[in-house]
């Protein structure tokens, strides 16, 4: 064997102990909740800072054009996993209950098509897609997920202190007063290292509950905001669940900002981990938002500029709705400091990471791998007709709000009011409708609204 040969395997060999695979990158999706656009201080935030996941963006790739599935929770949730868009999605709504959220087993979603390549797969967090525990019904474990660690369902959710968490689909009590979050991320640093170690790649999906409906942050963090933002003490926030430690019903607007920075220090965790077992290299990070900002819990986006001035916020099809930040980091593949405007959203996270690990693309799946973005070769990236979404308030999810992005044209439609155009390239907060002005797209974007909807068969 020759000297060259023999390094060759010594260093293939390292390479697999430290859980490096050319082919087989490890994924790490962070999934916050109701985070605006202006949120983290690398899309602007002058409030406060988030460094660490602004290290994302300085060591990797700030996308400027993406857009969650939906402008609420579980339909959102709903094309990510599955590459559906919304007008094709089962769900287009938040539902009163649980069990309609469910994914469709029949569809083959996100970390089935990791499995497929022989990953290990974890999901820590808020789930969304109904029950995570109940016997007979469809929950993480039965849709590709080897662990899953986090609340119990999307109404639970809604506190940090709950009382009981669900591990692998049995539900586990904790002591009162803990603070769930920080459990939640244990878990999956936990899964990263034990993956990591043994050489095995994975996809770690961290959908934290951060930083939607209870301001609730630990009690150390919120009383450190609370000395700089005293004025709000008397606000009173919406969630309160029992006589958890954390103050959050006197000042929500320090709770928001505490939780913030406690989810940065986590982040600088995890990519601190990464390095320390080698396998940052070899690790795509992505970090997003299931729709735009929210006013639940005391929060005040106005005050926090959490659109980043875009017009809305959550439960709305304008911008400030539905545009949500991305960030992407993967050393050595994705260059350091890029700013993209490729024009993507959730239903191109499945094709993305199918084309990734080489597998196939679900059948079902709408969207467009953006990994030409993330490798350099913007030149060689697909790009979308359009993007549609639509959103329903009821529980036969008729349509209540419609949207489409088509290039720099943005039409909105609620209910059974006039089309509304804006030409977001000179208007991107949407202060002027031109549709009178120009009919001969408002019937186009009437064509392509009319063709994306595909009207729902029951469940």
């Amino acid at each position: 064997m020759t000297r060259h040969i023999l390094i060759t395997l010594i260093a293939l060999s390292v390479a697999y102990r430290q859980g490096f695979s050319a082919d087989r990158p490890n994924v790490v999706y962070i999934l916050a909740d109701d985070l605006g656009y202006g949120d983290l201080s690398c899309y602007g935030q002058k409030n406060l800072q988030t460094p660490n996941i602004d290290r994302l963006a300085k060591e990797g790739m700030k996308f400027t054009g993406h857009y969650s599935g939906n402008t609420v929770c579980s339909p959102s949730r709903a094309v990510l996993m599955t590459g559906q868009h919304s007008g094709h999605c089962y769900i287009r709504g938040n539902l009163a209950g649980e069990k309609g959220a469910e994914l469709d087993p029949a569809m083959t979603v996100l970390p089935e098509v990791f499995k497929a390549a022989g990953y290990c797969t974890g999901a820590f967090g808020k789930w969304g897609l109904g029950h995570t525990y109940k016997t007979g019904e469809q929950n993480p474990l039965t849709h590709g997920f080897d662990e899953f660690y986090g609340w119990k369902s999307q109404t639970i959710a809604h506190t940090y202190y709950p009382a009981s968490v669900v591990h692998n689909g049995t539900e586990i009590a904790v002591e009162a007063g803990t603070f769930v979050h920080d459990q939640v991320i244990d878990r999956a640093l936990a899964f990263i290292q034990n993956n990591a170690e043994s050489g095995t790649p994975f996809f770690c999906y961290i959908p934290t509950a951060v930083p939607h409906a209870a301001m609730h942050a630990p009690k150390e963090l919120h009383n450190k905001w609370r000395k700089v933002f005293p004025q709000f003490d008397s606000k009173i926030g919406k969630y309160k669940a029992g006589d958890e430690p954390c103050p959050d019903v006197q000042n929500p607007i320090a709770g928001f900002a505490a939780m913030m920075e406690n989810l940065d220090n986590e982040v600088g965790e995890l990519l601190d981990l990464l390095k320390k077992l080698n396998v940052d290299d070899n690790t795509l990070v992505i970090f997003s938002s299931d729709n735009g900002a929210h006013k639940e819990g005391g929060h005040d986006p106005e005050f926090w500029n959490s659109t980043g001035g875009l017009r809305g916020h959550k439960r709305d099809m304008h911008e400030g709705g539905i545009r949500t930040p991305m960030l992407a980091r993967w050393p050595g593949v994705i260059a350091a400091g890029q700013t993209t405007s490729h024009l993507s959203c959730f239903q191109d996270v499945l094709p993305t990471m199918a084309e990734l690990i080489g597998q196939p693309i679900p059948r079902q799946a709408d969207g467009i791998s953006f990994l030409p973005t993330l490798q350099g070769h913007a030149d060689q990236q697909p790009v979308h007709e359009y993007l549609y979404w639509e959103f329903s308030k009821d529980a036969k999810q008729s349509i209540f709000s419609q949207a489409v992005r088509m290039g720099q044209w943005k039409a909105y439609r609620e209910k059974s009011h006039a089309m509304e155009i804006f030409n977001l390239e000179n208007d991107p907060f949407e202060t002027t409708d031109l549709a009178t002005s120009i009919p001969e797209l408002v019937a186009n974007m009437n064509a392509i609204m009319k063709a994306a909807h595909t009207p729902l068969s029951p469940r």
